[in-house]
């Protein structure tokens, strides 16, 4: 039977992982992906605990995070569009201000 540690210990695995992500590349691609790992880590951990709980207000919680990273990722990816555009390279280290 699988309880809610077994979800919540992938969760965190998930999150290290997205924040191993974060730390080491330097791809902004490879940034977005690692922070949209992480919250789906958080969707994971916040699903387990609602369904622990016998509870729906987990369920519209992790529709809001959903909605959150949907524009996250709708603005990041415009954001690094407009970068690629501007500088021709999308490694974090070469871009360091946006000044043009």
């Amino acid at each position: 039977m699988i309880g809610v540690h077994h979800y919540l210990i992938l969760s965190v695995v998930l999150f290290a992982l997205g924040v191993a992500g974060v730390l080491v590349r330097r791809n902004a691609l490879i940034l977005l992906m690692s922070i949209e790992l992480m919250l789906n880590a958080a969707n994971l951990a916040i699903l387990a605990f609602a369904r622990s709980m016998g509870d729906a207000t987990g369920h519209g919680l992790a529709l809001f995070v959903m909605v959150v990273a949907a524009a996250e990722a709708a603005v990041g990816l415009a954001l690094v569009l407009a970068i690629f555009r501007h500088r021709q390279t999308v490694n974090v280290d070469e871009v360091r201000s946006l000044e043009g």
